[in-house]
């Protein structure tokens, strides 16, 4: 399949805080936040179908590790008097993507795109959606400054909130060769894909962890689980495509840090791209895994400068040796196939290249080596030792989304960090919907019949009459054909026209 287009999407839970109160509901402020977000084109998701207990290794779980938590989050939702959809207050916006509330976190979802770029754009623009809605709760609640949300992964307490990667792929292509080729990339990436993280969170008492690369590697436990709150996996094996299941599989990967710098961003999404496409090409023969995997991404977050030799069943190489290896296998299968892949593969090699000469040229792009130049400076200025707290407080505040307070955006703003989006299609992104694939025909449908839709998703809208659309990925379509399709759309009298318009447009284009 030479010209699948890989459809991706980026799905980031914030991390909310009352700063006005000592103890306070997350559920409730996560709530109250989405729902302070006025510009929805809709407010019912359709949960219909969706089943997070398929494993894509051909089984389904009869209990997941993280269903006690639910059972026992639902008793305290009864307490609270408000309904599963009350709770989850969903939003589907105009731009393709959704905003509700994954229990205890604002969720921004993106709308899917097969161009990482575009995906930047929007998971920026999520950014934008968050702060509007926090300024309108703000509002409701009587002050400025009441509210605090951080796009990050940890609480230092223990719990972790995740930066989801999805990815369409064939179904052909066999989970467990995924797994294979991907793993050795996926631990080896962590070194300059990491947020950075003060101190260390997992059960392990391997001495003293001031600083680590990556926040989300102390939770990651096992290789593979269909688990996603307890018992991380490195991938993940939940089988939920989206799309028509007989021809699509989705990897979902949680293993990843929600990156402020765009720069990773693009990378974590492009990188993995190539690497993905490379093995859909059939040609990639892995001559490397490692050993130990989880031991091994943790060794990574954790060396820092200083990578360590991981262990493979043939040798020993760092993290940097590893990505130089797909790197150089990319080339050689040639899988680069428009300017995007080209920015990326150049970056790709020019990091390992700074980083094996002196890691601190890449401070401008890599967030975890931004914020320990940052904290160093602050604890030389400041005179405090390694373990002092306000460290911690800090490293907390270069996750702070408001312009005014996080660290982030203050070395953004001077320069000193990398940025790669324009205002002008952010502020595009955070309303209108893609050019291309299915979140501009959602929209338009959507749009055209408001009364009629009651819930929709990625995939399917249900209408008051019980009609259920199924909407295709429209791989083949390009722009003109999407637009002259949401145009039709655009003039039909009854919901019940659509799927024949959708087949006509659907035959012509694949003729």
């Amino acid at each position: 399949m030479t010209d699948f287009s890989v459809v991706m999407g980026i799905e980031t839970e914030y991390g909310i805080v009352r700063n006005d109160l000592k103890e306070s509901d997350p559920v409730i402020e996560s709530m109250e936040l989405v729902r302070s977000y006025q510009s929805a084109d809709l407010t019912g998701w359709l949960y219909q179908g969706e089943d997070p207990s398929l494993d894509a290794r051909g089984f389904r779980v009869d209990n997941l590790a993280q269903d006690e938590e639910e059972k026992a989050f639902t008793r305290s939702d009864y307490k609270r008097f408000f309904s599963f959809h009350e709770m989850k207050s969903d939003r589907i916006l105009s731009n393709g993507g959704r905003f509700y509330n994954d229990h205890t976190h604002p969720e921004f979802s993106t709308p899917e795109s097969s161009s990482i770029m575009e995906l930047l754009h929007y998971d920026r623009a999520g950014l934008d959606i968050l702060r509007l809605a926090k300024k309108e709760r703000e509002r409701l609640l009587g002050g400025d400054g009441l509210l605090s949300l951080y796009r990050n992964n940890t609480d230092y307490h223990g719990h972790s909130y995740g930066c989801h990667e999805n990815y369409l792929l064939p179904r052909d292509i066999p989970f467990d060769r995924i797994v294979q080729v991907c793993v050795p990339f996926l631990v080896a990436r962590t070194i300059l894909l990491g947020a950075g993280k003060y101190g260390y969170e997992s059960s392990e008492k391997r001495g003293i962890v001031r600083y680590q690369a990556s926040q989300r590697a102390d939770f990651i436990e096992t290789l593979v689980s269909v688990d996603t709150m307890h018992g991380r996996p490195l991938v993940n094996s939940r089988d939920e495509p989206h799309a028509d299941r007989t021809l699509f599989r989705r990897l979902h990967l949680i293993l990843g840090d929600a990156n402020m710098s765009e720069w990773q961003t693009a990378m974590k999404l492009g990188m993995t791209r190539l690497v993905l496409r490379d093995l859909l090409l059939g040609g990639w023969k892995p001559k490397i895994s490692l050993e130990d995997p989880v031991g091994a991404i943790r060794m990574v977050s954790r060396g820092l400068r200083d990578q360590p030799l991981l262990r493979l069943e043939a040798g020993q190489w760092t993290a940097i040796d590893i990505l130089e290896y797909y790197a150089d296998s990319l080339e050689d299968m040639k899988v680069i196939r428009d300017p995007e892949d080209q920015w990326v593969l150049s970056e790709w090699r020019s990091s390992i290249e700074s980083f094996r000469s002196d890691p601190s040229r890449l401070s401008d792009r890599i967030d975890w080596i931004a914020k320990e130049n940052l904290l160093s400076r602050f604890r030389e200025e400041e005179n405090l030792s390694d373990d002092d707290p306000w460290l911690q407080s800090l490293d907390l505040e270069y996750h702070n989304i408001d312009p005014e307070q996080g660290l982030f955006f203050a070395l953004e703003e001077s320069g000193e960090i990398l940025r790669l989006s324009e205002e002008s299609s952010v502020r595009e992104a955070m309303t209108d919907p893609p050019h291309r694939g299915r979140p501009p025909v959602r929209h338009a449908i959507i749009r055209r019949f408001p009364d009629d839709v009651v819930e929709a998703g990625w995939e399917k809208i249900r209408f008051r009459s019980g009609e259920v659309v199924v909407l295709p990925l429209f791989q083949t379509f390009g722009e003109e054909e999407i637009s002259r399709l949401v145009g039709h759309i655009g003039r039909l009298s009854s919901p019940l026209e659509i799927p024949g318009v959708i087949r006509h447009y659907t035959e012509r284009t694949n003729s």
